[in-house]
């Protein structure tokens, strides 16, 4: 068994540092990016090593790029970025019991799940995205439909 770290594993570490060091606005940028570092990959690649990263793209300084969860949390991740993520991306929120059912376009759910754990709700002990649905844990003690309400109202959605 080998100690070498195989070649899934070198190129998203790769991906990973060219994501904190640099500001990568699209798919096709890391792409050539690898490929200046001898690694040749398609885009369907980057696609997925990006989602299994958790990698997002988040707007900084005006300018759209991708951003790792650990680098969207804390101060950097305030509620108008929260905000802004979900006037964009949320289509409904709704109690159901003591959870949250928050829709969004498909592929987008990942995102708001991303945005709603980095602004840490103290309602919300967590969530779980699909494609195009997230379920968020409310705490007890807290109304699920108040949780809902306050995601709409952030997001301008009725």
């Amino acid at each position: 068994m080998s100690d070498l770290p195989s070649a899934r594993t070198r190129r998203q570490r790769l991906l990973a540092e060219l994501i904190r060091t640099e500001t990568i606005g699209s798919q096709d940028q890391l792409v050539e990016r690898l490929a200046a570092a001898g690694l040749a990959v398609t885009q369907a690649t980057i696609s997925r090593d990006l989602e299994e990263l958790g990698a997002v793209k988040v707007r900084r300084g005006g300018v759209q790029a991708y951003a790792l969860p650990e680098g969207i949390g804390g101060r950097d991740w305030s509620t108008e970025r929260l905000k802004r993520v979900l006037q964009e991306w949320l289509v409904s929120a709704e109690a159901a019991g003591p959870l949250v059912v928050v829709r969004t376009p498909p592929g987008s759910a990942h995102l708001v799940g991303v945005a709603l754990d980095a602004a840490a709700l103290p309602a919300v002990a967590g969530a779980v995205a699909g494609d195009d649905t997230l379920f968020l844990a409310v705490r007890e003690g807290a109304a699920a439909a108040t949780v809902a309400a306050d995601l709409r109202a952030l997001a301008g959605v009725r």
